[in-house]
């Protein structure tokens, strides 16, 4: 019997990690299975609820708690949500946890030398420049998941990474 919930997945990882590469693959191979989801990406949530951000640790905490509120009650509703966020700290992803039943986290494990080299928002270029002082991995903690339902790898592709993520919904029987 299908739930009247919806599942949530938390891609978490460092800046540049390629946890929107994979997001988008995702959602795509959800699309072609028939499964809609909304995504909750960081960058664009910003712009609505911190438009001037800071990065302090109490923006952040309020951040991500608003985050998590928002996917709590979309899933509410049955529908799907992909968290497509940082959470550099384990609390902010354990938040959603606790209230989104049918929720899995998947960490994109990658090197903070291949997160710089990728570096597209030009956010570790910033922190060297001294213009940003709060880069999770860097200058502010990034908590990787103590035992997240999906390690990724961003050395492979952003689609096998989304087959990864997808063949663990299926054996939990989310999709």
């Amino acid at each position: 019997m299908k739930s009247s919930q919806g599942f949530a997945i938390w891609i978490t990882g460092m800046p540049a990690s390629g946890k929107s590469s994979i997001t988008r693959e995702l959602v795509r191979m959800l699309k072609e299975q028939g499964v809609a989801a909304a995504v909750l990406e960081s960058d664009a949530l910003r712009l609505i609820l911190t438009p001037e951000p800071s990065y302090s640790d109490a923006e952040r905490d309020g951040f991500y708690r608003k985050v998590a509120e928002l996917g709590t009650l979309i899933t509410r509703q049955g529908l799907n949500v992909i968290f497509d966020a940082t959470a550099n700290r384990r609390s902010y992803r354990e938040r959603a946890r606790t209230h989104i039943p049918r929720f899995l986290e998947a960490h994109v494990k990658c090197p903070i030398e291949i997160c710089r080299d990728r570096d597209p928002k030009g956010i570790y270029a910033r922190a060297a420049a001294g213009k940003a002082a709060t880069v999770p991995g860097l200058q502010t903690t990034y908590e990787p998941p103590a035992e997240p339902e999906v390690l990724l790898d961003c050395k492979i592709s952003p689609g096998e990474n989304a087959q990864a993520i997808l063949k663990i919904l299926k054996e939990l029987q989310y999709i």
